[in-house]
């Protein structure tokens, strides 16, 4: 049965259900199937050995997941070779790759969570209501232990990227 998770999470004041655990800080990192711009398929393994900076946002045709997504790509040169930035959301790989070419986003990895959603149902950030990803952030150190987890309670809010960066920054 899947769980599902009320009164955690809202879009301008109304509330959302998420679907999925909540994870915690010590937490092994979930694995996910999900999908790079040409449709391939990536899963956490395929970044194993690096910390991992996972940035999930409903739509990057949003203005907070736009910000958002461009922040973390210009904090990612300054992170070394040793911290992958992904971006995860629920648009479809071309929509995405369509996105970076206009952004100038180039150092983020985007991954789509569009076919079957594992990674919005393991993370807990599925939002059943809008079939999106609840915008959040995890940090994985290089042995897929969860080291940071920020979910926001209200949708259009923005991160903490200070606090996200100090926790990557601390793994290397």
């Amino acid at each position: 049965m899947t769980q599902e998770r009320t009164g955690v999470a809202t879009f301008k004041g109304n509330p959302l259900t998420l679907i999925g655990p909540e994870l915690k800080v010590g937490d092994k990192a979930p694995d996910f199937t999900l999908n790079k711009n040409l449709l391939e398929e990536a899963s956490l393994k395929d970044f194993a050995g690096k910390v991992k900076l996972v940035s999930v946002v409903p739509s990057l045709d949003t203005g907070v997941c736009d910000a958002q997504t461009r922040r973390f790509n210009e904090e990612a040169a300054g992170l070394g070779d040793q911290v992958v930035v992904l971006t995860v959301s629920v648009d479809l790989p071309f929509a995405q790759a369509r996105w970076c070419g206009a952004a100038g986003v180039d150092r983020v990895i985007t991954l789509s969570d569009y076919k079957n959603h594992s990674f919005g149902k393991a993370y807990g950030v599925f939002i059943k209501e809008f079939h999106l990803d609840m915008r959040s952030i995890f940090v994985i150190d290089a042995d897929d232990n969860i080291a940071y987890v920020e979910y926001l309670a209200e949708m259009a809010d923005h991160p903490d990227y200070e606090k996200a960066i100090e926790a990557v920054k601390k793994l290397v």
